[in-house]
This record gives C-alpha cells, structure tokens and sequence, in this order.
C-alpha cells in the first residue's frame, strides 16, 4: 500500500493521515450459543467493535434478540451459503425448490471441502434470492445492519458473486468487506473506503501463544484501515462438541479480546478502534452522488 492510497482511506473516513484505524470484528454471530455469549461480552466488554450475523443458522434468532436488546452495537450480515463443519449444517431461508443449485444432496448448503463443486453449479440468479431473503429478515426484525459480508467464500468467491454483493449493499445502503489486494484497489479507485491491507482471519493463526501474537500485531499496526477477522467463543461443553479438533481457536480469540491488555496496548499505541458506521455513511454518500 502506498501513502496515498492510505490517506485515501484516512481522508474518506476524516481522519489524519498518519492515523492508525483497525476494526475488529467478530464473525459467526448466531452460528452457535458459545459464540453469542462470547462476541456479545467482547462488543460489550472487549475491543471488538463490530459483528457478522449468520442468518441462518440455529442460534441466529437469539443473536436477533441480543442486538435488538443492544441498538447501539454495530453488526453486518454474514451472508451464509456455506457449512463448515460437517456434523453441523444448515440450509436456506428460502424455499429449497427456489434455490436447488446452492443445496447438497442432504438438503443443507454445501460442506466447506466442496466448495470448489458449489462454485462451479450455484447459480447467480438463485443466489441472488437466497442473499436477499437474509438480508430482509435483518431489517425484518427492525434491525440495521452496517455492512455485508461472506462465510467461508472470500470476496464471494467468483467476481460475479462479488459484483452481485456490490449490488446488493448498493441497494440495500451497506459497505461491503473486501478482503485482498487486487480487490481492495478496485473498490478503492471507485472512492469507497476499505480495509488498506489483506483482511487478518484468526483461523490463520496458532492458538499457541495467540495472545502474545495479537499484542505484538497491535504494536505492529500500520498507518491506515486494517481489519480482523476475528470468532471468539466460550470453550464449554457445546462449543467442544461442535468443534473438537478447533474449539481452542475460538477461545484464545475471547480471551485475548476481552483481557485488559489488550484494552491497553490499543490505548497506549493511539489505535482507533472503528466499526463499519463510518464506512457505510461514505458508501452511502457516494453512491447517492453518482444517481
């Protein structure tokens, strides 16, 4: 990235040049009770600063209560046509005749193994559907969501999906995650605010010694926007059970994101902490402005 493209993303969202802008948020909302109880205590107690709701899954009605209990928390929508755990499924909101090209041969959406198979066979039009029939059950609820973005399909994943997700966060008035380079310079040069570095997911790092990783990440933060993806959850009984071989990933992200050291390292490194808000105000504004 260079200084430019940085203050770009500074200067759009009115901040300084030099400001170092991190947002922290947490995916999975919804997916299961661990994880409600656990982003919940992070966006209330924590440093994250920002949610992803999994419409469909189990636990998506309870995370539905909890932000209309908590208006002031900011949460996207985790477009969810993927499953990835293969014990643990769900499937569409839509009709399942309505959208046969996204559903396996057990009736759920496709395991994350067989992504490959789903991307060659899901159809755009059905798509299509399905995004917008999670969408409408967010603002259904009376809920206002910043901002979209995928569950185990980086940027989509095919650009057709992708720019269909544009659309649809146009339409809807949201900002949209981005996740790597090639793409972050596409929607940049368009004048929208993004994430100015590939987005962090913490599955890609070891729960060995996370804690001491993430503090040394903070230290390291560059000038501009970056964001985390991050999926803290309670290590209890269900949580295991669900994810016996990954569960630790999810609590070392809880507890580093809720501990006092990590309240200090970003108060101490003169951090600024963001969610979507101020993105989705720009994208909303510049879309207007082009109508």
């Amino acid at each position: 990235m260079t200084q430019s493209q940085s203050s770009q993303t500074n200067r759009l969202l009115g901040y300084p040049d030099d400001a170092r802008l991190l947002i922290i948020n947490a995916d999975d909302f919804g997916r299961s009770h661990a994880s409600n109880e656990a982003t919940l205590r992070t966006l209330k107690e924590g440093v994250v600063s920002s949610t992803s709701l999994m419409v469909p899954c189990p636990w998506a009605l309870h995370a539905m209560h909890l932000l209309s209990d908590h208006p002031d928390l900011a949460f996207g929508v985790h477009l969810t046509v993927i499953c990835d755990l293969v014990q643990y499924r769900w499937g569409p909101l839509t009709s399942r005749d309505k959208v046969p090209s996204l559903i396996d041969e057990t009736g759920f959406f496709y395991y994350v193994e067989r992504i490959p198979e789903f991307l060659t066979q899901a159809k755009l039009s059905e798509l299509e559907v399905e995004f917008r029939t999670q969408i409408e059950a967010v603002l259904a609820a009376s809920l206002k969501p910043t901002h979209l973005d995928w569950h185990c399909l980086q940027n989509g994943g095919r650009a057709d999906i992708f720019e269909l997700t544009v659309g649809l966060a146009k339409a809807y008035g949201l900002a949209l995650r981005v996740h790597d380079r090639p793409v972050i310079e596409t929607v940049q040069r368009q004048g929208l605010p993004t994430n100015d570095y590939d987005l962090l997911d913490s599955y890609a790092l070891s729960s060995i010694e996370k804690s001491a990783h993430y503090a040394q990440m903070l230290r390291d933060l560059p000038v501009g926007l970056s964001e985390w993806a991050v999926h803290p959850g309670l290590g209890n009984a269900e949580l295991q059970a669900l994810e016996p071989e990954s569960w630790q990933v999810r609590q070392a992200d809880f507890d580093f994101l809720i501990s006092r050291q990590a309240r200090e390292i970003i108060a101490q490194e003169g951090i600024v902490l963001l969610s979507y808000k101020p993105l989705q105000k720009v994208w909303q504004e510049r879309w207007s402005s082009a109508t």
